[in-house]
């Protein structure tokens, strides 16, 4: 199914129906009295959460939801029948936004979780509520309420607890490969990762997180180049961000401090309470380096980026490394204090 994370639709209640304006006519009762019905309630628009939909493909195509009017009333008492309400369902971690407000009408983070975007008009008054001792034949009657109208934008946040950035090519989705059942195409080539991949990573019997990884960021990703900062929003949520390094690119011309600096930057540029997110370097690819290297390649990638936040050497692709840094991950979601990390300052 193809990823959508952003769609426009119209949201049209129903209108009420109307009161109708009837008398009692029935063999020897010539003065029955009135006896017209309301009208009934113009159908409702709700949004309900799914976790079983991952995507708004199916509001891209379908724009439009008109729900039905009310029922007229009509004599003999009779009143109109409701129409019934439209539920749409959507992937949790929806935003509703009223377009012409910029009011948001709803965000669904639970599963379930149910939200009114346009109320159905009320039905209209027959004209058997006007009746009184002074007014024993009463030709008033109310037409239904309009239902409401409502141009509205859909954008969807993921929900996951870590979020992983990083260049195109960093190993983001090796990574995700590695330590959960997610299985998001690998490729040796950059942007493979067109759309936002999630992965439920499991320590133990009782113990899991989230995983998130979107597409790659590149450098001028605020203003718009590459993919990665359309998919940014994904990682607003997000509890912990794992900053991933390429320590050996295979074009030698790329240097990793000036992309991990780059990075930071364009994060700052995007969002600043994205920034101040806690965010942890993960050097990877290691195994690609010599052994006996190793360590010193990354103990002096880490002092050139100035970092003095938390830190691990993996290799995604062998495994090596991955185990600990779930662990850390794990402790670090169950005794979160809120305090973000010191991270790369970018400058």
């Amino acid at each position: 199914m193809k990823f959508i994370d952003e769609a426009v639709i119209q949201a049209i209640a129903g209108k009420g129906g109307d009161g109708s304006a009837s008398f009692r006519r029935e063999k020897f009762i010539p003065r029955g009295g009135p006896d017209g019905g309301d009208g009934g309630h113009g159908g409702s628009i709700f949004a309900i959460a799914d976790r079983n939909i991952n995507t708004l493909v199916d509001y891209r195509f379908a724009r439009m939801h008109r729900a039905k009017k009310g029922e007229n009333g009509r004599g003999a008492d009779r009143y109109g029948k409701g129409a019934e309400d439209i539920v749409l369902r959507m992937p949790v971690g929806t935003v509703i936004t009223n377009i012409a407000t910029g009011e948001i009408i709803a965000d669904l983070k639970q599963h379930q979780q149910k939200a009114l975007l346009a109320k159905g008009g009320a039905g209209g008054i027959g004209n058997l509520h006007f009746k009184s001792s002074t007014n024993r034949a009463p030709r008033q009657f109310t037409f239904g309420e309009p239902g409401q109208e409502f141009d509205l934008k859909l954008e969807l946040k993921v929900l996951a607890d870590v979020g992983l950035l990083g260049m195109p090519n960093a190993g983001k989705s090796t990574l995700i490969r590695a330590v959960s059942a997610a299985r998001p195409k690998v490729a040796d080539y950059p942007f493979t990762t067109l759309h936002p991949n999630l992965g439920m990573v499991r320590v133990d019997q009782n113990r899991s997180f989230v995983m998130a990884d979107i597409p790659g960021l590149i450098e001028g990703a605020a203003e718009g180049a590459g993919l990665g900062h359309r998919f940014l929003k994904h990682l607003v949520r997000t509890r912990l961000l794992l900053h991933l390094v390429d320590v050996a690119p295979l074009d030698e011309s790329i240097d990793p401090v000036r992309e991990a600096k780059a990075i930071v930057k364009e994060l700052r540029k995007y969002d600043e309470s994205l920034y101040e997110k806690p965010r942890w370097l993960v050097l990877n690819k290691t195994d690609v380096l010599p052994a006996d290297e190793r360590e010193k390649i990354c103990k002096k990638l880490i002092r050139s980026l100035g970092w003095k936040g938390k830190s691990f050497i993996i290799s995604a692709l062998t495994g090596e490394g991955c185990k600990e840094l779930t662990y850390a991950i794990m402790e670090h979601l169950e005794q979160e204090s809120g305090e973000p990390d010191v991270d790369v300052s970018g400058d």
